[in-house]
């Protein structure tokens, strides 16, 4: 008999699968971008410039992970990257003009699927998927952080 975690983890992947994010090329047609690379960008379409140091941190990746992401971002011309005028062993990171269209070109192209798949649930459904998805991801962040 399979377990709860094992068919919790078997939806997840098969997930991944149907919806297609484990096919990089379709995270945002026309644009190469990896699934972290689409994660950063997310995170600096906040409106605010942050450090390599936090991008790291908010995407829990390593430090010299996040410098290469960011470098490959700044040769995409998606990320603006400049020493920070008060730390000058610092990078402040913000998100390009073209950055953030392809940010806005994956909610665009992303959100109607999901908004079509939630209303074709019952009530009693999405309530549960957000309950249940809330709770899993609570549990799991709370695990990375001990």
């Amino acid at each position: 008999m399979t377990s709860a975690a094992e068919r919790i983890h078997d939806l997840l992947m098969e997930l991944v699968r149907v919806v297609g994010m484990h096919q990089l090329d379709r995270a945002v047609p026309g644009h190469a971008v990896s699934l972290a690379q689409v994660f950063a960008l997310h995170e600096l379409d906040s409106g605010t410039s942050m450090s390599q140091r936090d991008l790291a941190e908010r995407l829990r990746l390593e430090k010299s992970t996040v410098s290469r992401l960011v470098a490959d971002l700044e040769r995409k011309g998606l990320v603006e990257r400049e020493r920070d005028p008060e730390n000058r062993r610092l990078y402040r990171l913000r998100i390009s003009s073209a950055g953030r269209a392809v940010h806005a070109g994956m909610r665009t192209s992303q959100h109607p699927p999901f908004a079509r798949w939630v209303g074709a649930l019952t009530p009693g459904e999405r309530d549960a998927l957000l309950t249940g998805l809330t709770a899993l991801v609570r549990v799991v962040r709370a695990d990375f952080e001990t």
